[in-house]
């Protein structure tokens, strides 16, 4: 009965691998940002958090956004319907496009929050001009968004990788002249780090570009897009999938987002334990996200095949594999809790020597919780990758609504004020939200994978 799951388990890595590798690299990009800054101290490593804090929120809404347009690629290329799957990825360009110029004005708008907001004045100082270059990197990401998911629905998923790690390349390059200023480089600190984040995504999206122009497989879906012709009847469909989309991913990266605002009331040190330790939870989180991809494509296929038995049977397959990582991932972090958050900061720099050791302790004490939730944070990404790939969208927005801020954010809230458990308060928050959200998602596929077999055998 199991061999019936693992036998998928092949297929199934090699669709994640090249989307893990890719997720990862954006999240790279954060981790050598973090890592490289950190040692300039507290201050600047928690001005990083705080800044990123805006960015992510702009960034969910364009990525959750950018998603309606692989379970559309991958029906309508089960189905070898050219017209439609190229249809979906021109209106996808245009509406991420335009999206991104909304949400780069709005981050610039919303700047001024964040003297409002409670954080220590050294921080805000330092994360508005890093903020600024991470605001104007949003726009080509987005784009880049448009044709990765594009290029997932296609099962290319490795094309993508191959422009992240690139990019990732030459934003270490970038990162580590501009920071310290090497090579005749200005040295820049923070901003440094930003500009440097900026440069690689402007490459990211000429090599996805450049790819998708050369393969054989997909250069006829970008040559004669007539951007400027469309169609109100597939810009409904992709903004009826993607708006939901975008506030799933809006629900979740907001509360966490709320997690670093939450800690940079109770001071430097606890907001920047928070980004170590947060760091570290996105980097497993995008492996949970390319299996959630991998649902999505895997399940929009068999939709467009009809064939509901192997649908479930294929996405239980993902859903297994999830689990088994998620587990691997929190012994992995329960074992080295104290020795990861190490790696963020100079504990030989006797001048913040005392900063650095009490951020060290707060992130390994938030590490314990961080392994708590890689099963509910790992499960649930992907059920909604499969919710997704039914094109469900609607119901799994409200739950995720309801897990994270009825749920998830009051518990955080509560219990993170200073006179409570402050950093492990807020975090026991965050396992709250996520497991409402992995139990209610995974009972919403299961409803509706058997409704589809019973709809199939009453026909």
């Amino acid at each position: 009965m199991f061999s019936a799951y693992t036998k998928e388990f092949r297929y199934n890595w090699r669709l994640a691998a090249p989307v893990i590798m890719g997720m990862l690299g954006h999240t790279f990009v954060g981790l050598v940002d973090n890592i490289m800054v950190g040692q300039l101290g507290a201050a600047e490593l928690a001005a990083v958090s705080l800044g990123n804090s805006f960015f992510f929120v702009a960034m969910s809404l364009g990525i959750g956004f950018s998603t309606a347009i692989t379970p559309l690629v991958a029906e309508a290329d089960s189905e070898q319907n050219f017209a439609r799957g190229k249809s979906a990825l021109k209106h996808g360009i245009v509406l991420c496009t335009l999206l991104a110029l909304v949400l780069f004005a709005v981050m610039l708008f919303a700047k001024p929050l964040m003297y409002m907001m409670d954080q220590p004045q050294e921080v805000v100082v330092l994360a508005l001009p890093y903020l600024d270059m991470v605001a104007i990197s949003l726009i080509p990401l987005i784009i880049f968004q448009a044709l990765k998911q594009y290029s997932d629905g296609m099962s290319l998923t490795k094309y993508p990788m191959y422009a992240t790690i690139i990019a990732n390349i030459i934003n270490i390059f970038f990162n580590y002249v501009l920071i310290f200023g090497f090579w005749g480089f200005p040295k820049m600190g923070v901003v440094g780090a930003g500009l440097g984040t900026l440069i690689s995504r402007f490459v990211m999206l000429f090599l996805m570009w450049y790819f998708l122009k050369r393969l054989e497989k997909t250069k006829a879906y970008l040559s004669g897009l007539k951007l400027f012709i469309l169609e109100h009847s597939m810009i409904k469909k992709i903004i009826s999938l993607g708006l939901p989309s975008a506030l799933q991913m809006f629900f979740e990266v907001g509360i966490f987002t709320a997690a670093i605002w939450l800690s940079g009331t109770l001071g430097k040190n606890a907001q920047a334990a928070n980004q170590i330790a947060l760091n570290l939870s996105s980097m497993t989180f995008m492996i949970a996200t390319g299996l959630s991809v991998t649902a999505m494509i895997r399940v929009g296929n068999q939709k467009g095949l009809k064939r509901p038995i192997e649908l479930r049977r294929i996405a239980k397959s993902i859903f297994i594999m999830g689990l088994i990582l998620a587990i691997l991932f929190a012994a992995i972090f329960l074992v080295f809790h104290q020795t990861l958050p190490t790696f963020y900061l100079d504990l030989n720099d006797m001048e913040h020597f005392m900063d650095n050791q009490n951020v060290v302790q707060i992130a390994a004490n938030l590490l314990i919780i961080a392994a708590l939730f890689q099963i509910s944070d790992s499960t649930q990404v992907v059920f909604l990758g499969a919710l997704r790939g039914l094109q469900d969208v609607k119901i799994p927005t409200l739950i995720t609504f309801v897990a994270y801020w009825i749920v998830g954010f009051p518990i955080s809230y509560f219990l993170g004020a200073s006179t409570r458990y402050g950093s492990i308060g807020i975090w026991i928050g965050l396992l709250a939200g996520l497991t409402a959200s992995s139990i209610f998602l995974y009972i919403r596929f299961d409803y509706l994978s058997k409704q589809l077999i019973l709809k199939q055998s009453k026909a």
